[in-house]
């Protein structure tokens, strides 16, 4: 099934949450929207998502240069398309934009060779399951006030999500970052588990003295505590701490992840997709994780993850952050804390083409 045409739309479309409180940082989210469609009259979608649009054309401009590279290859055969777009990137590359343009088409692919072979994406990566636990972080903020991240995670918990996830980083003391998780927990009970991201903002010793404070107060994951370059530490803080130490998200391809992994620096890996540069490298990054005995969770873009995850043995979290639902006319279903899979072939979830029309800006 040849390549027959790749085009590229740029979105803005709003934050739709029922629950969005004052102090949410994000008004709206940018999202580069690549289509393949082949000569058999299947068109598969991929898509990277921002919160902020100033460098989303330049994106969208690079995909779409990429993507007629893709012309005329057979929609199945996606390590040649990942050697064949590093090499038209490779005097950019490999990190950067090119990473994440090469992203949004390696998913087209792969939906598209979904749709083709009438399978769901995560039975075609591996099928160890169809449903993966999830946790919501969608507007809990460290801009918002407590009360309003005491109604954002009320109502996470009525929709029936039983895992929670916070920002910290912004208080001026560890007992301050302990008060916002403490008020998270008046607001959800005991039952709930609350997880934190720090934001890459404390340095060794701040990281230090506040993971062991927000251990004590009952947190069950620290992310992103220190630095991604800064493995040393991380090390270290992973050995000083009974909690887990998560990260990634900031890294991109394969290699800087082995590098982490051998150095001890991660406890949980998370590989955002779009830095990963797509579902095929994605899949590589879990398997060296598997190896060293890492599990893996992936950051946002659930619509794609919830497969992945779903697909692999050290498939832990996904994160549920719905800042695509505005484009598609269906929804990701959770059952008893996980979200499901969809059955339907390649990413199981449909274009809501009036919303693209409405929301495109080039």
């Amino acid at each position: 099934m040849k390549i027959t045409q790749v085009s590229i739309e740029v979105l803005e479309t709003p934050v739709t949450l029922e629950y969005v409180a004052a102090g949410n940082a994000v008004s709206s989210n940018w999202h580069v929207l690549a289509r393949i469609d082949t000569d058999e009259g299947i068109q598969g979608i991929g898509f990277a998502v921002a919160t902020r649009g100033g460098l989303v054309r330049p994106l969208a401009q690079t995909a779409a240069e990429l993507g007629q590279e893709l012309i005329g290859m057979n929609v199945l055969e996606v390590e040649a398309a990942q050697e064949k777009l590093a090499r038209a990137g490779g005097w950019v590359g490999p990190g950067g934009m090119v990473t994440m343009a090469t992203c949004t088409l390696d998913i087209a692919m792969w939906d598209a060779a979904g749709k083709s072979l009438g399978q769901p994406l995560y039975r075609m990566l591996g099928g160890h399951r169809n449903r993966i636990r999830a946790y919501a972080s969608d507007a809990m903020w460290y801009s918002m006030p407590h009360e309003a991240l005491q109604q954002s995670a009320r109502y996470h918990v009525s929709q029936g999500y039983d895992k929670l996830k916070l920002r910290l980083g912004h208080e001026p003391t560890p007992a301050g970052e302990v008060a916002r998780v403490e008020a998270v927990r008046e607001a959800v009970g005991p039952d709930v588990q609350i997880m934190v991201d720090a934001t890459e903002t404390w340095d060794r010793i701040r990281a230090v003295a506040a993971g062991k404070a927000l251990q004590d107060a009952g947190i069950v994951w620290l992310e992103d505590p220190l630095s991604h370059q800064d493995l040393s530490g991380l090390a270290d803080l992973c050995r000083r701490l009974d909690i887990p130490v998560a990260g990634g998200e900031h890294l991109y391809g394969l290699d800087p992840f082995q590098k982490t992994f051998d150095a001890g620096a991660l406890d949980i890996a998370i590989i955002d997709l779009a830095r990963a540069g797509g579902i095929t490298p994605w899949m590589k990054i879990a398997a060296a994780a598997e190896a060293r005995g890492v599990p893996i969770c992936g950051h946002v873009i659930p619509e794609v993850h919830v497969h992945l995850l779903s697909a692999i043995p050290n498939g832990y979290l996904v994160e549920y952050m719905p800042r695509s639902e505005p484009i598609f006319k269906t929804r990701l279903a959770l059952e008893d804390g996980c979200l499901v899979a969809p059955e339907a072939p390649g990413l199981g979830v449909e274009l809501d083409e009036e919303a693209v029309e409405r929301y495109r800006v080039a």
